[in-house]
C-alpha cells in the first residue's frame, strides 16, 4: 500500500460522510501524517445496523496520529455546514482539503424511484457538494495545498448508465459536473479533481444493496484512501482531473492490486459508470439504421465453438438463469472477447427463460462489453443469481 509521507502533517482536511467507510478510511490515511480532521456527518448515536458515529471515528483519528474535531452536520443543511466550517477555522485556523464524499444512493428504475428519494439524493448529492464546496471556498483559497476531492464518477453519458437508476445518475454527475466547473472557475487558486473507484468498494453500503457474501467481490476502502491521498500531494495546477482510484496507484508504483482486495484472487465487481472500450460500446448501441455491412456481418456468425473454459462458463450461465432474473434484468450484453475460445458471445436477458450462445444476439445489444477470455471467465467463475441481477446496472 502507499505509504505515508508527512505530507499533511498540520493541514485541516474537511470530511463529509467520515464517520464510517470511505470518508473514515481518507481520513485515517491522512491522520497517519498528523493532519487535523474536520468529521461532517449526521451520526452522533450508535445505530446497530450502520456501526460508527462522529466520535468514535474521532478516537480513531487521533489514535492514528491526528487531531480531530466532530461535527454533527447533515449537507442537506446549509447553517449545519457553516457552523462546522466555522468552527474548522476557529480550532485549527483554516481549511487546506475538503472532501464531498457524503452520498445517497437508491438503484431504481424512473418509476419505482419515490419522490422523497429523488430529493434525497439530488439535495445530499448534488446540493450538499455545492453548498459544502461553497461555504469551504473562501478558506481553502488562503492554502498552500488548497483542494476539492469529491467521491464522483467520470461524466460518461453512454445512457446504460441512465437506463436502470436515472434519479441516482443525475446526482451523482451533479457532483462531477461541480468538478467541472469549480476546476475552471478556481484554477490557479484551488484544485478540484473526482475520485471514482474501478471495482465495487466494501462498504456497509454495499452490505446492503449486495447482500451477504457480497464482499468476496469488492475491494478494500484502504485503495481510495491511498488515491485520495496521492492526489492531496499533487499541486494545484492538477485540477479538474476524474481519477480512477487504479489508474493513479499505478503511476505511483502499485503493481498488486491483490492487497486491497478482501478476497484476493476473486472475481471483482465493476463500478458503476465506466466503459472499458467506449468507442466499441457506442458503436454496437447504434439504432437499427445501421450501415449495410455491419447488418451482412450480423447474418454470418462464426461457427459456435464446441469445448474451452468460455464455452464451459456460459453453460454455467446458462444453467443459472430464470425468467426471474430476466424479467429483473431486461438487457442484452455482447462480449467481444479476445484469446483463446475469444470471439462474440452473448448472453440475453430480455427473451423468455434468458439464453446464451456464440455470435451476435438475435435482436440489438443495450451494452458490449470487451475484454480478455481470462477476465471474463474469472467475472463469470461464481455466477449465482444474485451476480446476475447485478448485470443489469454493470
Amino acid at each position: 500500500m502507499l505509504p505515508n509521507t508527512g505530507r499533511l502533517a498540520g493541514c485541516t482536511v474537511f470530511i463529509t460522510g467520515a464517520s464510517r467507510g470511505i470518508g473514515k478510511a481518507i481520513a485515517l490515511k491522512a491522520a497517519r501524517d498528523g493532519a487535523n480532521i474536520v468529521i461532517a456527518a449526521k451520526t452522533t448515536h450508535v445505530n446497530p445496523k450502520l456501526p460508527g458515529t462522529i466520535f468514535t471515528a474521532a478516537e480513531e483519528i487521533e489514535a492514528a496520529g491526528g487531531k480531530a474535531l466532530p461535527c454533527a452536520v447533515d449537507v442537506r443543511d446549509e447553517q449545519q455546514i457553516s457552523n462546522a466550517v466555522e468552527k474548522a477555522v476557529e480550532r485549527f485556523g483554516g481549511i487546506d482539503i475538503l472532501v464531498n464524499n457524503a452520498s445517497a444512493i437508491s438503484l431504481t428504475n424512473t418509476l419505482e424511484t419515490p419522490t422523497k428519494r429523488v430529493d434525497l439524493m439530488m439535495n445530499v448529492n448534488t446540493r450538499g457538494t455545492f453548498l459544502t464546496s461553497k461555504a469551504c471556498i473562501p478558506y481553502l483559497k488562503k492554502s498552500k495545498i488548497a483542494h476539492i476531492l469529491n467521491l464522483s464518477p467520470p461524466l460518461n453519458l453512454n445512457p446504460l448508465w441512465f437506463k436502470q437508476h436515472c434519479a441516482y445518475t443525475i446526482a451523482k454527475y451533479g457532483m462531477s459536473m461541480c468538478v467541472l466547473g469549480m476546476a475552471e472557475e478556481f484554477k490557479g487558486e484551488i484544485a478540484v479533481n473526482a475520485l471514482w473507484p474501478k471495482t465495487a468498494i466494501h462498504t456497509a453500503a454495499m452490505d446492503m444493496l449486495g447482500g451477504s457474501g457480497i464482499e468476496s467481490q469488492c475491494r478494500k476502502v484502504d485503495i481510495i484512501a491511498d488515491a485520495a491521498y496521492s492526489i492531496f500531494k499533487k499541486p494545484k495546477s492538477f485540477t479538474g482531473n476524474f481519477i480512477i482510484d487504479e489508474n493513479i496507484l499505478r503511476e505511483e508504483g502499485i503493481k498488486n492490486f491483490d492487497i486491497y482486495a478482501i478476497k484476493p484472487g476473486h472475481p471483482l465487481i465493476p463500478d458503476f459508470f465506466l466503459d472499458e472500450h467506449p468507442d466499441t460500446i457506442t458503436k454496437k448501441m447504434e439504432s437499427h439504421d445501421a450501415l449495410p455491412e455491419l447488418k451482412e456481418e450480423k447474418s454470418q456468425p462464426p461457427p459456435k465453438p464446441r469445448s474451452g473454459a468460455v464455452a464451459e462458463t456460459f453453460r454455467i450461465v446458462k444453467d443459472s438463469l430464470s425468467d426471474d432474473v430476466v424479467q429483473a434484468t431486461q438487457a442484452i450484453y455482447q462480449f467481444e472477447l479476445s484469446g483463446e475460445d475469444g470471439g462474440t458471445w452473448f448472453l440475453d436477458l430480455k427473451s423468455k427463460g434468458g439464453n446464451v450462445g456464440y455470435g451476435e444476439p438475435s435482436d440489438q445489444a443495450d451494452v458490449v462489453m470487451s475484454m480478455s477470455t481470462d477476465d471474463f471467465v474469472k467475472m463469470f467463475s461464481a455466477v449465482e443469481s444474485e451476480r446476475l441481477l447485478m448485470l443489469k446496472s454493470t
